[in-house]
């Protein structure tokens, strides 16, 4: 974990080494690209849970027809397809950490299924009736607000207290600027390795450009930008014009010209209208929330 020089990422850094030695239920908040997941591995490899493996689960992955066997298993014959028992997430993470990723993306019905998992500590798996105690430290993540959520009766709140024992939030990069370039420097590292150009450094005016970005992805969105850079270059020193950046938010966007950015704009457009409510947008899409949810993830919105 970077944890960097600025001082809200040093508080973080405090609150997380205080909390990640007890079994207090955690939410991690941030945008997209700020390394929430990375965070949850810091918190279990600090835990004492530290010897077993964190069990990640995608909740806007995973389809509302699979989430009961995807987290709670099933028993052979359960349904067409269940030809052996199968343990689901929460079994695989007993005596570990359980962390659930994009849990603002999970439907309503399916937030009570998983609420009476959290308060039993047990789990059914499909197809039984024999109760199964686990014994998980559960940290969850997203990038949405939850308390608007609960607000406009899209997220229950009495979930909501369940995951928010303690709230953790990861600043953007925008406004930890004095991070940028350690971080730079560190993926420069990484990908001149993986791409056989070792010893790459940074000239004065390229960290000026790169300080000077909004960042809106984030780390992710840095990480994309050195390892580009790093494959195109032709010497041992980066300078500004080296990097190509993405479009700024409030930059106009050019007319659409293939299929590929027709659909970025009309994903993008939907998200903005229905304030990422990924029901809504599905339904004015007309596609499922599967295929919505990998176009998201492609496109990085």
């Amino acid at each position: 974990m970077f944890w960097g020089d600025s001082l809200a990422m040093q508080q973080l850094r405090t609150l997380v080494e205080k909390v990640a030695k007890t079994d207090a239920n955690i939410l991690i908040t941030g945008e997209n690209g700020t390394g929430k997941e990375m965070l949850a591995r810091e918190i279990h490899r600090l835990s004492k849970r530290k010897n077993e493996s964190m069990i990640p689960v995608d909740m806007g992955a995973i389809t509302e027809t699979l989430f009961e066997s995807e987290l709670f298993g099933h028993i052979k014959g359960a349904f067409t397809d269940a030809r052996a028992d199968r343990a689901g997430k929460f079994e695989a993470a007993h005596n570990s950490t359980l962390f659930l990723d994009e849990i603002g993306n999970l439907s309503y019905h399916l937030q009570a299924k998983l609420l009476t998992a959290l308060q039993s500590r047990s789990i059914v798996r499909i197809g039984s009736n024999t109760p199964i105690p686990v014994d998980i430290r559960l940290i969850c993540a997203t990038n949405r607000d939850l308390e608007e959520m609960v607000h406009k009766e899209q997220f229950r709140e009495d979930l909501l207290y369940r995951i928010n024992t303690i709230h953790v939030d990861i600043p953007p990069l925008r406004e930890r600027p004095e991070d940028i370039v350690p971080l730079t420097e560190i993926f420069l590292s990484k990908y001149g390795n993986i791409y056989g150009k070792t010893a790459i450094y940074l000239s004065e005016d390229a960290k000026q450009v790169l300080c000077e970005q909004p960042w809106y992805g984030n780390i992710r969105e840095l990480e994309h930008v050195v390892e580009k850079s790093v494959i195109i270059c032709d010497n041992d020193t980066l300078k500004s014009t080296d990097f190509q950046f993405p479009r700024k938010k409030n930059q106009p966007a050019k007319e659409a010209t293939t299929l590929e950015e027709m659909e970025y704009n009309m994903i993008k457009n939907a998200m903005e209208k229905y304030g990422g409510n990924l029901s809504m947008v599905t339904s004015q899409l007309g596609i499922s929330r599967q295929t919505l949810y990998n176009k998201i993830k492609r496109y990085e919105l």
